[in-house]
């Protein structure tokens, strides 16, 4: 029979959020000598720690080995809890930071590559004018996968994205969807083709091409063109998802390439690249916003939502704004 753990008599006097602390260093650390070093106390107090969580628990947390410990089932659930009772309470004690003064905090953003300068750095501009004591911090999310681990891991506050799949079974995520972009072709501004008034997809056929991985949205945009016409899919003289190298390769005048319109937002006589009148099928490409369910965010967090919110809104040229915010 599966033994009942009181709470009053076995946790609630007992378990101390130091202990939940230790546990959860020793399994980043992989082992409790690697933990107790990196907390400065001694691996046998850090042993007694355990012992006790262990015993008020009655449950295994932890699984020793010749090459460290590892958390049992008991102890991988004991960490997800624990994650995410540290982080309400950072939470809380950054919203009473915020209460008292609402003009400090942090923020923890994920955005695609893609968009950090079509969106990110003018709302990054704005926001810290206005809030100069938050605390911003950036982290580039591969949209090729978007299981986004750092934002159900709570290290990010909210994720910027363009999806690649559906969120319809991310019961764990809030998804809001902020404006559809579009993909267009696009050349350095000394290529033979930059300054021509109509482009067919015949006659970009034989450029170098430099395109993201097969399945992505650029290359199945442009395969799917070419093939409505009759096309095969030309060699590709590159594949990287950098959209630096991209730019920084297409600035030559020598490559082609495909990117979202929001990319090209910066599109200005400053620019080296100029988008092709290239005709491609019409297949809206969300940006979206993504948050964690049941978790409150910061004051800090929710501000700068709203100016993402308000920067779309506001912003007609090179983007394909949702009817919903016009």
């Amino acid at each position: 029979m599966v033994r009942k753990i009181d709470w009053e008599s076995q946790i609630g006097r007992r378990l101390k959020l130091r202990d939940l602390h230790v546990f959860m260093t020793i399994v980043q650390r992989g082992s409790m000598a690697k933990a107790a070093e990196h907390m400065g106390v001694s691996q046998p107090a850090v042993s007694e720690i355990i012992a006790n969580l262990e015993h008020a628990l009655g449950v295994r947390l932890l699984d020793r080995g010749p090459q460290g410990v590892t958390p049992t089932m008991f102890g991988r659930e004991m960490i997800e809890r624990s994650r995410a009772a540290f982080d309400e309470l950072k939470q809380g004690i950054t919203t009473i930071e915020a209460l008292a003064d609402p003009t400090v905090g942090a923020v923890r953003i994920g955005c695609s590559e893609s968009l950090m300068s079509a969106i990110l750095a003018p709302v990054i501009d704005r926001f810290s004018r206005e809030y100069p004591r938050v605390r911003l911090h950036v982290q580039n999310t591969n949209t090729a996968t978007l299981d986004i681990p750092d934002l159900r891991e709570r290290t990010l506050d909210l994720v910027l994205v363009r999806p690649v799949k559906t969120h319809a079974n991310d019961e764990d995520m809030n998804v809001e969807a902020l404006f559809d972009d579009e993909m267009v072709v696009a050349v350095g501004k000394t290529h033979r083709l930059a300054h021509r008034r109509n482009v067919s997809l015949e006659e970009i056929l034989d450029e170098p091409w430099i395109l993201t991985a097969p399945g992505t949205w650029n290359y199945t945009t442009i395969a799917n063109a070419l093939q409505a016409q009759g096309f095969d899919m030309p060699p590709i003289c590159l594949t990287t998802f950098s959209l630096n190298l991209r730019i920084d390769l297409l600035a030559t005048g020598r490559f082609i390439s495909a990117f979202p319109r929001a990319a090209m937002s910066g599109n200005n006589d400053h620019s080296p690249l100029k988008i092709l009148p290239v005709n491609l099928p019409a297949k809206p490409w969300p940006v979206e916003i993504l948050t964690l369910k049941n978790r409150t965010l910061n004051p800090a967090a929710q501000r700068f939502i709203e100016d993402v919110r308000a920067f779309v809104r506001t912003r007609s040229a090179g983007l394909i704004v949702d009817k919903t915010f016009a």
